[in-house]
């Protein structure tokens, strides 16, 4: 496991282990930490096929894309042409193809893992994907000022069992998907992580721009636990040269490079 996974894996058996789920009126109640929330500290992993396209995307025949109901982004007709522009280039295009960090939402359903630590007062989520990580204070701290994030600027708080995770300040390099979905430097989103049974995060988010979207669409979608008591994060390196990633060398591009190449 990577240095910082080990870091804050002993912060989280710190704050105290999760004590046993119990039943409530036959309804399902998550195990519990010390401090009485909800444990969701654990290696999980979203629907990944979901990556390639997120927009009509289904799960079991329901919609991925909950609101609006017909499962569809509701782009602003000022922004439809670039989307159309980034999928007919999106194999070159997609940032992450370029070891560019996946942003918010789409760091919950790639293809690889993730680890959820929990103590009282922040939450991190470790990536299996280029040890990507999401520092989540949930101490009542305000939002960063002035900054743009490729993950955006975060912070939690509780509604009841509800872990809800608010991202502003964000930078307009990501995608939402493969397709090339995707926002500007407005984007706002909300998470709400609810753990819904032993194995099962549901998690929705609720995602806003004014300058792309006519009005906010939420997705819904379940994380699984991996039960394997040996499971761990692995390494995943992507490592990035003009003719495509590769995982011998190489570093994370200048996201602004090409271009000023080009003017060069």
């Amino acid at each position: 496991m990577h240095s910082l996974s080990r870091f804050l894996l002993t912060a989280m058996l710190a704050a105290g282990l999760p004590l046993a789920a119990q039943s409530r009126s036959g309804s399902y109640s998550p195990p519990r930490l010390s401090d009485g929330k909800p444990g969701l500290n654990g290696i999980w992993q979203g629907p990944s096929a979901i990556d390639k396209d997120l927009d009509g995307a289904k799960i079991n025949g329901k919609n991925v894309i909950v609101d609006p109901s017909d499962g569809k982004i509701p782009y602003l007709p000022t922004a439809t042409a670039k989307q159309k522009e980034n999928f007919q280039n999106r194999a070159k295009a997609d940032p992450v193809g370029k070891c560019f960090m996946p942003g918010t939402p789409r760091l919950m359903y790639m293809p690889d893992p993730f680890f959820i630590a929990q103590t009282p007062k922040f939450v991190a989520i470790l990536s299996q994907f280029m040890h990507e990580v999401r520092n989540i204070p949930v101490d009542g701290s305000k939002h960063l000022e002035n900054i743009d994030l490729w993950q955006g600027d975060a912070r939690g708080s509780w509604d009841g069992d509800t872990l809800v995770v608010d991202s502003i300040d964000f930078n307009d390099q990501t995608w939402f998907d493969e397709a090339g979905n995707y926002h500007s430097d407005q984007l706002h989103v909300v998470e709400r992580f609810s753990r819904t049974s032993p194995t099962t995060i549901t998690y929705e988010a609720t995602i806003a721009d004014p300058k792309i979207f006519s009005k906010p669409w939420t997705i819904r979608l379940p994380l699984t636990l991996n039960t394997n008591p040996k499971a761990q994060i692995l390494e995943n390196e992507c490592n990035y040269k003009k003719e495509g990633p590769t995982v011998t060398e190489g570093t994370r591009p200048d996201p602004h490079r090409e271009t000023k190449d080009a003017k060069n």
